[in-house]
């Protein structure tokens, strides 16, 4: 396994056409990221949460525990 390097920001972002320079990561693996965080932020827009920052941090727990789970088995 290999570990995550989280996005600088997009304004210290630089390429080389497969990968990021900065954080490491491929750019498909970076434009899948940016595609299900933009589903789950329609998906609260539509859903008209108030309480954002609850909802994160569910999908944060319940993402670390099927991860685990699905390792598991």
């Amino acid at each position: 396994m290999r570990q995550f390097n989280p996005c600088k920001g997009k304004d210290a972002c630089r390429d080389d056409g497969e990968r990021c320079l900065t954080c490491g990561r491929k750019l498909t693996e970076v434009a899948r990221t940016v595609f299900l965080m933009n589903e789950l932020s329609d998906f609260v827009i539509e859903q008209d949460y108030d309480n954002v920052d609850e909802f994160a941090a569910y999908i944060a727990r319940k993402l670390v525990k099927k991860v685990k789970h699905r390792r598991e088995t």
